[in-house]
């Protein structure tokens, strides 16, 4: 796993795979433009995960998303190296996730309750706010730019 990845036309198409019934060209393309954001990628850009330097107070946090496979390498284990890359390149801070519980507390992700995401989420939505922590932290997680549209927590 790399911690530096292409951007452009190929990341966008890698999204646009995974998620073929969301649009997050706009975020995507965000994501990869800005230096403070990490990238955890395979060589030939089949997966992808995104890692955002947040704060709670004045505890760095980060924010894990998107994460993307290949819909044709989904199922082989790629998700899993790479969410522990993920978590490796940023250990020991925080990280948080609004995720499928089932594939994210494989990795240590619990519902979380003291840290509240920057919206308000739709109460099914509740359970998939999660984070891996060390320490006691609590507050609002606060978001660069390209995460203060309302519409990504909905």
């Amino acid at each position: 796993m790399e911690l530096r990845c292409p951007g452009g036309e190929e990341l966008r198409a890698l999204y646009a795979a995974a998620f073929p019934d969301e649009d997050l060209t706009g975020l995507v393309a965000a994501l990869a433009a800005d230096p403070a954001v990490r990238h955890v990628c395979d060589g030939a850009l089949e997966a992808h995960a995104a890692l955002t330097p947040c704060r709670v107070g004045d505890a760095p946090v980060w924010l894990l998303g998107p994460v993307a496979v290949a819909p044709e390498r989904q199922g082989r284990g790629r998700g899993r190296v790479l969410v522990t890359a993920a978590l490796a390149a940023v250990r020991p801070d925080p990280v948080c996730v609004l995720g499928d519980p089932g594939f994210y507390g494989r990795f240590g992700f619990t519902r979380e309750d003291a840290v509240a995401p920057p919206y308000a989420l739709p109460e099914e939505w509740a359970p998939a706010w999660q984070a891996i922590r060390t320490g006691a932290l609590s507050g609002k997680l606060r978001v660069p730019a390209v995460w203060r549209d309302s519409a990504l927590w909905r």
